[in-house]
């Protein structure tokens, strides 16, 4: 007996996305569905090209056919993805979430965070920009080896001038660093700040982008209350170390998104230079700095824990060199970053889903 269309979805309505709590049919993931005898086709499109559950969602398709329909179904998935948008309109019409990357103090590896993340979800698929808004102490520059780098520009059809990024590892960059002499201090004052970190977002040619990475400053500053009410973000990433006196000043970090007039969704915390592990000795943890600490904020918030980075010396050596470390074949580091780009991912899909239905 031929296989009807409706048999296949009937049974696809048995898999559920399970960050979603719905199932795929009515999540209108099935694509281009094609049956020919006992073969069947269709594309499995995810809300994002980093989702975790990407094997799993596949896997459980095949199951509920061959369960439901006919055990004899040879089955044909192509997975692809389609970042989803929160429901907030701006200017900014081609880019899909802005993502902040925050910290409450300097010196956590916040730039560190943001450009392997940048670089993780690239290797995924998906289309980033990465834009270094930290105005004191640009690392962007640094991290993908362009200190010499400037920016071009283009004349748009009504006369306008638009900054072109930089691409490097497919992704566009830009710092106000590229804009300054590097060995140059620029002692902006709140309004320059602000008025500069706004052209970068507003002036700047980005073209079509899932994910638009803002590396922040330390604190709560002027560039942070100008950035989270003048554009609409899909949420924040915060970054910490494990020691006391960079939780206390994470604390006050993350709540600043929680005031009224910001109201930033948390996607999460991060803790950075979690625990020492010699290269001689793999099966060792040593907590240098204390244990702990990023699970224990995130628990007290009520907000996800994206994951724990080492204290490795390729780290630093590739931001050194202008080579972020997620783009080496590094094993444990490659896991850990696609552990959190996946994470972060994920928390956007479940956000824009719970503001589409609210």
């Amino acid at each position: 007996m031929q296989i009807s269309p409706q048999q296949v979805l009937d049974a696809l309505k048995n898999v559920e996305d399970p960050d979603l709590k719905k199932d795929l049919v009515t999540l209108n993931m099935i694509k281009d569905l094609s049956i020919a005898d006992n073969q069947i086709k269709f594309t499995l499109e995810l809300t994002t090209p980093a989702c975790p559950m990407k094997d799993m969602l596949k896997n459980a398709c095949t199951n509920a056919i061959k369960h439901f329909v006919s055990a004899e179904a040879e089955v044909s998935i192509n997975v692809t993805s389609r970042v989803t948008v929160p429901v907030n309109t701006s200017s900014l019409d081609n880019i899909k979430n802005i993502i902040l990357v925050s910290s409450g103090k300097g010196g956590v590896g916040k730039s560190t965070v943001s450009s392997n993340l940048a670089v993780t979800l690239a290797k995924d698929g998906a289309k980033v920009g990465l834009i270094d808004a930290d105005i004191y102490g640009p690392s962007v520059p640094t991290m993908f080896d362009l200190v010499d780098a400037k920016p071009g520009a283009v004349e748009t059809a009504d006369g306008k001038t638009k900054i072109i990024p930089i691409e490097k590892y497919g992704i566009k960059l830009l710092s106000l660093g590229f804009f300054a002499d590097p060995g140059q201090p620029v002692p902006w004052r709140g309004p320059m700040a602000s008025n500069a970190v706004k052209q970068l977002f507003n002036d700047t040619n980005w073209g079509e982008l899932d994910y638009l990475i803002v590396d922040l400053p330390p604190g709560t500053g002027d560039i942070h209350i100008t950035i989270t009410q003048s554009f609409p973000i899909s949420g924040a990433v915060v970054v910490t170390t494990p020691q006391q006196v960079a939780l206390a000043d994470t604390h006050k970090g993350l709540a600043m998104f929680r005031m009224p007039g910001i109201n930033i969704p948390i996607l999460g915390v991060i803790e950075n230079m979690s625990y020492f592990t010699p290269a001689e000795l793999p099966e060792n943890k040593y907590y240098i700095f204390g244990k702990g600490g990023g699970t224990e904020l995130a628990k007290r918030f009520d907000v996800p824990f994206l994951g724990e980075i080492p204290i490795i010396q390729s780290i630093a050596e590739a931001g050194d060199a202008g080579k972020p470390v997620a783009l080496d074949q590094h094993p444990l580091l490659d896991q850990i970053f696609g552990n959190i780009a996946s994470k972060v991912a994920q928390q956007i899909s479940i956000n824009n889903a719970q503001l589409v239905n609210s």
